[in-house]
């Protein structure tokens, strides 16, 4: 409680994601999970070159968490089909590259499962993009 008092910044940073979690959609949900990894996974590689081990394992350990409890927690292997298998299988690959990257202090595997991560964000955003696009061609339509 004091931490979040004596550091403003931080406060102002939790309420707007606080809140941006409360008004998003399940899309923009996704979209906020891969933002969280990859900043941590950026934050873990700055914390590798300044030798800062426990503030590395902390993004590490955060970013196997959103990966782990947040995106494979959101698959549905009913609904998706293969797809969701697919992506499940590879979730499973990114956490366990990235406990490895941990006990090594592994820059490079870190900048592995960065790109798959921001290769799926991209997706999930042009998803987003399409998404919107057909709305209005209907709204235009009606």
């Amino acid at each position: 409680m004091y931490a979040t008092m004596n550091n403003p910044i931080s406060a102002y940073q939790r309420v707007g994601v606080e809140t941006g979690v409360e008004s998003a959609n399940p899309h923009k949900l996704i979209l906020m999970l891969f933002e969280g990894a990859i900043e941590a996974l950026a934050k873990a590689k700055m914390h590798i070159r300044h030798n800062e081990i426990a503030k590395k394992g902390e993004m590490l350990s955060k970013a196997i968490m959103i990966i782990d409890h947040g995106l494979k927690a959101s698959l549905d292997t009913n609904v998706g089909g293969q797809l969701s298998l697919n992506l499940l299988a590879l979730y499973d690959y990114m956490t366990n590259r990235l406990f490895f990257a941990n006990l090594n202090s592994d820059i490079q595997i870190i900048e592995e499962v960065n790109k798959l991560l921001n290769e799926l964000y991209d997706a999930w955003k042009a998803i987003e993009n399409s998404s919107e696009i057909n709305n209005a061609t209907k709204e235009a339509v009606a």
